[in-house]
């Protein structure tokens, strides 16, 4: 099989994670194309619970491929730049084959499940497991070690501890050259944010590059702490494995 000489990125991330600030990264490169969440409205049409609580559903389903096939194919075919990143969640990805994914150059994104879950839980009040995606970040890690597939993955607060360092060693997994226009942006909306942004992408609006790691202050809501609990164990596999 001839080799793809584009490099197609697939971020998988969970939500309130870093993933749109590196979407807005990848953005600043002359030579790359960004997708925002091309599998959401997939999700959606086939999740009734989930489309039922997250804002802006309809409008997600109605302006959006809702056949996750075809929006794979899109993915393994679009041709418009040398590199492509699409972000992805991977609560996106149930009933499909991950056999895609050797055709991906795959990142793992993963967030302190007690960082995570406040901020989420600030637009989805009473999430469950299946929307915060840490179980399905291992499964697709067990998935792609046994097919051999390499993959790497990021630490949300190693990621704005030292940014420049990590984007670096990123680019490096990925094989491309680092940039330094891939640290900072201008403010504001990007024409590939996805419609739900009015929802969750206040703080990327307002930034002009990765901001600085912050600890949070205010006490753990009681009524998170078992998901924490069961989230845990998936978020210290990840871990112990990050760049």
């Amino acid at each position: 099989m001839k080799q793809d000489p584009i490099k197609r990125i697939s971020l998988w991330s969970g939500p309130r994670n870093i993933s749109t600030t590196l979407m807005y990264s990848f953005a600043q490169r002359s030579d790359t194309k960004v997708f925002d969440e091309p599998l959401y409205a997939y999700y959606l049409n086939n999740n009734e619970a989930a489309k039922a609580y997250h804002p802006g559903a309809e409008n997600i389903l109605n302006s959006m491929e809702t056949d996750g096939e075809k929006v794979i194919n899109t993915m393994l075919t679009e041709t418009t730049k040398p590199v492509l990143f699409f972000k992805n969640m991977t609560h996106h990805l149930p009933g499909l084959n991950y056999g895609f994914l050797k055709h991906m150059v795959n990142i793992i994104l993963t967030r302190h499940p007690k960082e995570m879950l406040p901020s989420y839980a600030k637009v989805i009040s009473n999430p469950h497991m299946h929307d915060v995606g840490y179980k399905l970040h291992v499964e697709v890690l067990q998935y792609l070690q046994s097919q051999d597939i390499p993959v790497v993955i990021l630490d949300a607060k190693k990621v704005l501890l030292n940014p420049k360092e990590q984007m670096r060693k990123l680019c490096e997994f990925i094989g491309i050259p680092f940039e330094e226009s891939m640290l900072s942006w201008i403010a504001g909306a990007r024409p590939e944010d996805g419609c739900w942004s009015q929802y969750w992408y206040a703080n990327v609006h307002g930034s002009t590059g990765f901001l600085p790691y912050q600890l949070k202050a205010e006490p753990f809501p009681e009524h998170l702490k078992p998901l924490l609990e069961a989230c845990l164990p998936y978020y210290e596999e990840l871990g112990r494995l990050a760049l």
